[in-house]
């Protein structure tokens, strides 16, 4: 069964071959697609917004966000920032080899003696 997916915008439009309902989850993709309804001829195009406020076509200019953040948010995909926070690099292990012997410096050993007395 497929999984619902919530689309905030919700674009119609009537135009002479039928009518069209279509979602877009963002203000600026939901405006393109109502102007792009507008130039195709079609009749009734209104935008309802995440609060459910119906903008009709003479209203959709009060849904495009402010040119000083446009540019801002106009982006490539590959030049945006997420809000990550990046890793710490991991430390440096030394790699130790189980069949290789330790190649440690001979350290202190006591000496017993000789052989044992008896």
């Amino acid at each position: 069964m497929a999984r619902a997916i919530r689309v905030p915008y919700l674009v119609s439009a009537t135009s002479e071959y039928g009518c069209a309902n279509l979602g877009r989850g963002s203000a600026s993709l939901a405006l393109r697609l109502a102007r792009k309804f507008l130039r195709d001829g079609a009749i009734d195009v209104k935008v309802c917004t995440p609060r459910g406020r119906v903008l009709q076509s003479d209203e959709l200019d009060e849904l495009a966000p402010p040119e000083k953040f446009q540019e801002e948010t106009d982006m490539a995909k590959g030049q945006q920032r997420g809000n990550r926070e990046t890793k710490k690099p991991k430390k440096d292990k030394a790699k130790v080899i189980a069949a290789a012997p330790s190649r440690k410096d001979a350290a202190w050993q006591p000496d017993f003696g000789p052989g044992k007395k008896k």
